[in-house]
């Protein structure tokens, strides 16, 4: 246990990656008790929810160790040198199998880490598990052909979402302070809405990530805005390995206080397109614009972007996508794959070539209504999802593969024009469940973004307490 600030005890695996440095300075506990901690949580939480994959504590242990000998010399090795932290499914981590989540892929040792995960290991990090994902990453679920089902510790009755799903259940159950997700339709924001936690979607080409493709970042999970920034002043080093990546940019990522003072905020409570938001996440946003007015923001309701043609066009252009993987497999492959998956991308192999190069340029249409809307104002607050929540068992909120995409309707746009935006708690529905704010910022502007984000953090009034272990 630890004892941070006045008479507040804290468990060491609660403690956000920042607490964690500072007492690591300090010589107040070590990486390896921290570790310890973290190892006893996993035991009494993973029988409930299932968030991880290739858990290796023993091997934990000796990097902790190492670390743990750096501090006590005063010598750490980097910036997160001893910070437990797990890695998602599909960020390649050195010697060890890629699944994507499902029984159709080959278990072959990857030969080495993709940027995310080596940015982490060069900066110290205890890495001690992957964590699970849906199919090939095409599900808001922690519903998968390979992994078990991950469900939610707010209530293991209900849905993570994903498709980062082990990572945000891991967040949620105190696994330590960081989880590193992909987002290419909302992916680190959904679970990170649903399992009470800060997930930053960076512009794209902020963190370098491979196999790089359109939408597709890697970004923080986390408790706090500042681990999420700590996290990104890492993930943001250059690798070259990553085609579609920015310069390397010095970027303060301490540089938080930001003052909402005259900034223009648009309200966007309806996306154009998808399911329709219900009653107790409208107030939660409504109550989080309110918040920033009070802190002198002009905020302004403002329609959606996203038309139904363009999420017509996204699923089509995903189908057609997944459908290539799928078709290059054996019948027998193919058919381990989720069959919510399988049949949804079945329908991607009667698609024309003009279907599917139409559904393609809605991303450019995207990212035309996207800049658009940034000339008229600064940043946009939304909800994540339009849903409080939906079964564990379920693949998505509305569970048919005819309708995948509906839920994705406040989060898909911002992957297609490539604006940064955070997803934060906001408040709770009547039965205590979280319910996400998202934050979106012109492209580039991630530190703004967080900064927003912080702001609100001393906006918003104390949080419930984090979930505790359903009783055996």
């Amino acid at each position: 246990m630890h004892k941070p600030k006045g008479d507040a005890i804290t468990s060491l695996h609660d403690l956000s990656a920042v607490d964690l440095l500072a007492g690591y300075r300090a010589k107040q506990f070590s990486p390896s008790e921290v570790l310890e901690e973290i190892i006893s949580q996993v035991a009494t939480w993973e029988p409930h929810i299932k968030a991880l994959y290739l858990y290796d504590p023993d091997g934990a242990r000796k990097v902790a160790k190492a670390s743990t000998e750096r501090w006590q010399q005063a010598e750490p090795a980097g910036t997160l040198d001893g910070v437990p932290v797990t890695i998602k499914d599909n960020v390649a981590t050195k010697g060890q199998p890629v699944p994507l989540g499902t029984m159709s892929v080959k278990l072959t040792p990857a030969e080495k880490d993709a940027p995310p995960a080596a940015r982490l290991r060069e900066a110290g990090c205890v890495i001690f598990s992957k964590t699970t994902m849906p199919d090939y990453g095409m599900l808001s679920s922690g519903l998968s052909s390979f992994h078990p089902l991950t469900r939610n510790p707010w209530d293991v009755s209900k849905n993570p979402g994903g498709s980062s799903s082990g990572a945000g259940a891991a967040g949620a159950a105190g696994y330590g302070p960081l989880h590193l997700g992909t987002d290419i339709g909302g992916s680190v924001r959904l679970p990170a809405s649903w399992c009470g936690l800060v997930a930053l979607k960076p512009s794209l080409g902020r963190v370098p990530i491979d196999p790089p493709y359109v939408g597709r970042v890697a970004g923080p999970m986390t408790r706090t805005v500042d681990d999420a920034a700590l996290m990104m002043s890492v993930l943001s080093r250059p690798d070259r390995r990553d085609g579609m990546s920015l310069p390397a940019l010095e970027v303060n990522w301490k540089a938080l206080e930001k003052s909402p003072r005259k900034l223009r905020i648009g309200l966007m409570l309806d996306a154009g397109s998808g399911q329709k938001v219900e009653k107790e996440v409208r107030e939660v946003v409504v109550k989080a614009a309110k918040a920033f007015e009070s802190a002198g923001a002009v905020i302004t309701e403002i329609d959606g972007i996203l038309t139904p043609e363009m999420l017509e066009g996204l699923d089509n252009f995903w189908r057609a996508r997944t459908w290539d993987e799928l078709s290059k497999l054996s019948q027998a492959d193919r058919g381990k794959t989720l069959p919510y998956i399988l049949n949804w991308a079945e329908a991607g192999a009667k698609l024309s070539g003009v279907d599917v190069v139409r559904g393609f340029n809605q991303t450019m249409a995207i990212r035309a209504a996207a800049a658009k809307l940034f000339c008229e104002v600064d940043y946009v607050i939304s909800p994540v999802s339009p849903v409080v929540n939906f079964p564990a068992e379920f693949a998505a909120p509305l569970n048919d593969p005819a309708k995948p995409f509906e839920h994705i309707c406040f989060t898909v746009p911002w992957n297609m024009s490539e604006n940064p935006a955070l997803s934060i708690n906001g408040g709770y529905d009547k039965k205590g469940f979280p319910i996400g704010v998202q934050i979106i910022g012109r492209r580039f502007d991630d530190i703004g973004v967080l900064g927003m984000g912080k702001a609100f953090e001393g906006l918003r009034g104390p949080q419930k307490p984090w979930p505790t272990p359903p009783k055996k």
